[in-house]
C-alpha cells in the first residue's frame, strides 16, 4: 500500500506536464498511461525526493500573513497624513532636532556661556475626575511633556532639570547637580523639590524662565509631538507591513 501512494504521488507531480503535452483532457488516459511507463525506466530513488516536494505549495504565501498585510494597508490609510512642516513661531528660541524612528526630539540653545539642551518625549495623557455638579469642572484629559532640561557651563558642569510642562504651566519635578568627572551612582542629588523654600523654588522657575522654558515655549511643543507621535505611528506601521511581506 505504501508503495502505491508513492506512485500517486509521483503521478500527480507529472499530470501537468502530461496535459499540456498532450494538449486535450480528452487525452488524459494516454496522458496517464505515458506517465506511468516512464516508473519503468527511472531510477526511483532519484523520483522520489522531487515528487515529494512541490514548488507550488512551499511556495505560496500563508493566508494568516496575506490577512495582516491587508489589514496593515487598511491602517495605513486610516492614519491622518502627518505635516511636512510645523508651524514653529519665529521667536521660538531653541533650534530642534527630529530624527525620525525616535521619540524623543532635542532642543538646543546657546544662552551666554552655557548650553542649554532639553530632552522632549512624547505627550502623557492623563484621565482627571470631573465634578458634575462644577460648571467649570476640568476636561476628563490632561496632557503634559516630559522634558529632561540640562544646562552646562563651560566646565562640563551642569544642572539638570525633571520638568513636566502643561498648557498653562511648567512643573519642576527634580533638580540635581552632574559633574563630568564624579560618578551618577554616587551623587547626592538633593532633597526632593517640593521640600525647598518657597522663595527658592520661585527663584529657580525666574531661572528657567529666562533661558526660555516656560509655557509660552513649551505650548509650542504641544502641536509638534502630536504630529510627530502621528509620523512615528505611520512609520512603524509601513515597516512591519514591509517586514511580513519580505
Amino acid at each position: 500500500m505504501a508503495f502505491n501512494s508513492v506512485i500517486r504521488r509521483a503521478c500527480k507531480s507529472f499530470l501537468p506536464l502530461a496535459i499540456r503535452t498532450v494538449g486535450s483532457p480528452r487525452t488524459f488516459h494516454r496522458a496517464i498511461s505515458t506517465v506511468l511507463s516512464v516508473e519503468n525506466h527511472t531510477n526511483l530513488q532519484k523520483f522520489l525526493p522531487f515528487s515529494h516536494f512541490s514548488t507550488a505549495v512551499t511556495g505560496q504565501k500563508p493566508t494568516a500573513d496575506e490577512n495582516l498585510i491587508r489589514v496593515l494597508e487598511t491602517e495605513i490609510e486610516c492614519v491622518e497624513e502627518p505635516h511636512d512642516v510645523e508651524n514653529i513661531p519665529n521667536e521660538f528660541p531653541f533650534k530642534i532636532e527630529d530624527n525620525p524612528g525616535e521619540r524623543t526630539i532635542s532642543l538646543n540653545r546657546k544662552f551666554q556661556d552655557e548650553t542649554i539642551k532639553i530632552e522632549v518625549d512624547m505627550p502623557n495623557v492623563t484621565e482627571e475626575e470631573e465634578d458634575d455638579d462644577d460648571d467649570n469642572a476640568k476636561e476628563s484629559d490632561a496632557s503634559s511633556i516630559p522634558l529632561v532640561v540640562s544646562i552646562t557651563k563651560g566646565s562640563g558642569q551642569s544642572m539638570e532639570f525633571g520638568i513636566t510642562a502643561f498648557s498653562d504651566e511648567i512643573t519642576i519635578d527634580s533638580l540635581s547637580i552632574k559633574n563630568p568627572e564624579s560618578s551618577d551612582e554616587l551623587a547626592y542629588e538633593g532633597p526632593d523639590f517640593n521640600d525647598l523654600d518657597e522663595n527658592l523654588q520661585n527663584a529657580f522657575y525666574k531661572y528657567l524662565e529666562i533661558r526660555g522654558i516656560k509655557p509660552s515655549t513649551t505650548n509650542v511643543l504641544f502641536d509638534y509631538m502630536a504630529n510627530k507621535d502621528n509620523k512615528e505611528y505611520l512609520l512603524w506601521l509601513k515597516n512591519l507591513k514591509n517586514f511580513v511581506e519580505k
